[in-house]
């Protein structure tokens, strides 16, 4: 049999999944490190020996992600919108459902991308200024509280009243956040308040896309469910989360995009530059 894999190297975590094409054969996580080629070839060739996959099986090798022309032994890269879509469609196909808005949150940029009926995308709002409202602000949250960031999601949950957060800036926030322990506040309460303040700046995003259902949400914070709650209640919509690891759902679009690309010949085109919708504003506080 032929194989294909998909790498995202994100800020944080550089992710693999590997495939036949059509079924995933399964996919694995790791610190992004200093060295991202050194640390995408160890994780996928560990990966594909823990498979019992000789070398010569995978065929083709698709990079995606912020540090995707950093993996030299990739047969082709490609953008994480466009990957991201892939994987998206990939998952809304296997539970029946036409995928049409996908809201993403990474480690350092949030997206929200508009997709036609046929799946393909039409437009996206991105913000890649600054960590405001993503997976970098949650540790930062995280670690001011003294919490695990794992566990935010149950300590919002367990909040009477979310407490108003003005900002989702690291910078601002941190000190609002010292500022309501100080006076006592609940550190669930802060959390809660914490992760509207985020589904309230993803839903600014959001509306510049026009959010058409079914809503896929996914990126690693897709596993916190106060912040699901959050964003359903802003969103006023369910959403669709993939089950177990919602931050590879990029690394299987890459994977499903190698397959395409090794069966046709013909790469992957990406979104036209022209049909991109950037939302983020410039931060004038954190270094760019």
């Amino acid at each position: 049999m032929t194989f294909f894999a998909g790498i995202d190297v994100g800020s944080a975590t550089t992710k693999v999944a590997i495939t036949d094409g059509s079924e995933v054969l399964g996919y694995r996580v790791v610190p992004t490190g200093v060295h991202c080629n050194d640390s995408a070839w160890r994780l996928f060739d560990d990966f594909r020996r823990e498979l019992g996959l000789e070398a010569d099986s995978v065929k083709f090798v698709t990079s995606t992600g912020y540090g995707r022309r950093l993996v030299k032994f990739a047969d082709s890269n490609i953008s994480e919108i466009t990957a991201n879509v892939k994987g998206a469609t990939w998952y809304g196909g296997r539970a029946g459902l036409t995928i049409r808005t996908i809201v993403n949150i990474g480690g350092q940029d949030t997206k929200v991308i508009g997709l036609d009926e046929q799946g393909v995308a039409k437009n996206f709002s991105m913000n890649d200024k600054c960590a405001a409202g993503t997976g970098r602000f949650l540790e930062a949250l995280a670690r001011i509280l003294e919490v695990e960031v794992v566990d935010l999601g149950d300590m919002a949950l367990e909040a009477d009243v979310p407490l108003r957060i003005n900002s989702t800036c690291t910078v601002f926030a941190e000190s609002e956040i010292i500022s309501l322990l100080a006076r006592e506040k609940k550190p669930s309460e802060i959390i809660a308040g914490a992760h509207f303040a985020i589904a309230k700046r993803l839903a600014k995003m959001a509306r510049r896309v026009k959010v058409v259902d079914q809503v896929f949400f996914d990126g690693g914070p897709a596993l916190n469910k106060g912040l699901i709650q959050a964003l359903e209640d802003e969103l006023a919509t369910d959403l669709f989360v993939p089950e177990n690891m919602p931050q590879v759902t990029t690394a299987i679009g890459a994977a499903m995009i190698a397959h395409d690309e090794y069966r046709s010949g013909v790469p992957t085109a990406e979104l036209p530059k022209t049909e991109r919708m950037q939302g983020g504003d410039e931060c004038r506080v954190c270094p760019q």
